[in-house]
C-alpha cells in the first residue's frame, strides 16, 4: 500500500510540474487510479498529501482540483519565492566539497520552465539548509503549473534563464540577487495578465 501511494504521489506531482494539470483543473480519483491501475485508496492518500502541501485544493463542490490562484495569491507567491531564494543567497554555498551541477542548455528546445524549478532548487539546495530547501521546493512546485500556463506572456524567457544560471554557476551571488529581484519583479508586475489568462484557459477545460 505503502508503495502505490508513493507511485501515485510521484506520478500526479510529476503531472503538476508538466503542465497536464493546468490551474483550475479538477483530478478525478477513479480516473486516476484507473489510468495507475491502482485501487482508489493510495490514489486519494496521495492527492490528500498534495493538497497539504498546498499542490492541490479539496473543494466542497468540485473535489480536487489545481489552484487556480488570485493576484493577491500569486504575488504573495512570487515574493515568497524571491525572499527565499535571497535568504539562500545570503546563506552562500555549504562548505562540502563538490562539483557544480550542470544545468540543461537553455536554447529554445529546452524547457524552460523545468529548468528554472532546478536552477531554483539547486540554489536552495546548496546551502545544505533542509528548512530552506524545503520551503524553495515547495513553493517551486506550487508555481511550476503557473509558470506553464503563463507561456507566450513574457518574452526573453531563455536569455533571462540563461542570465541567471550564469551567476549561479559562477557563484556570482550578489549579481544573482540582483537577477533574482528583477526577475520576480517583472512577473509581479504581470500578474493582473497571467491571472486573467488562468481564469480564461480554467473556463475552456
Amino acid at each position: 500500500m505503502h508503495s502505490k501511494r508513493a507511485v501515485a504521489y510521484a506520478q500526479v506531482r510529476r503531472a503538476l510540474q508538466s503542465g497536464r494539470y493546468p490551474p483550475g483543473q479538477r483530478i478525478d480519483p477513479a480516473k486516476l487510479a484507473t489510468e495507475l491501475k491502482i485501487s482508489s485508496t493510495p490514489v486519494r492518500f496521495a492527492l490528500y498529501r498534495l493538497v497539504g502541501e498546498g499542490l492541490l485544493i479539496d473543494h466542497a463542490r468540485y473535489g480536487f482540483q489545481v489552484p487556480l490562484l488570485t493576484e493577491v495569491e500569486l504575488r504573495d507567491l512570487y515574493d515568497w519565492m524571491e525572499r527565499l531564494l535571497r535568504m539562500a543567497c545570503d546563506m552562500g554555498v555549504a562548505l562540502v566539497p563538490h562539483a557544480p551541477a550542470e544545468l540543461e542548455s537553455t536554447s529554445a528546445a529546452a524547457d524552460v520552465v523545468k529548468q528554472t524549478w532546478k536552477l531554483f532548487d539547486a540554489i536552495a539546495r546548496a546551502t545544505a539548509h533542509w528548512s530552506l530547501h524545503h520551503a524553495v521546493r515547495q513553493t517551486n512546485d506550487r508555481l511550476a503549473p503557473v509558470r506553464r500556463a503563463k507561456h507566450g506572456l513574457l518574452d526573453g524567457l531563455e536569455e533571462e534563464l540563461a542570465e541567471l544560471t550564469l551567476h549561479w554557476q559562477q557563484r556570482e551571488l550578489a549579481a544573482l540577487q540582483t537577477a533574482l529581484h528583477a526577475y520576480h519583479v517583472r512577473r509581479i508586475q504581470a500578474v493582473p495578465r497571467i491571472v486573467a489568462v488562468m481564469h480564461e484557459r480554467s473556463r475552456q477545460v
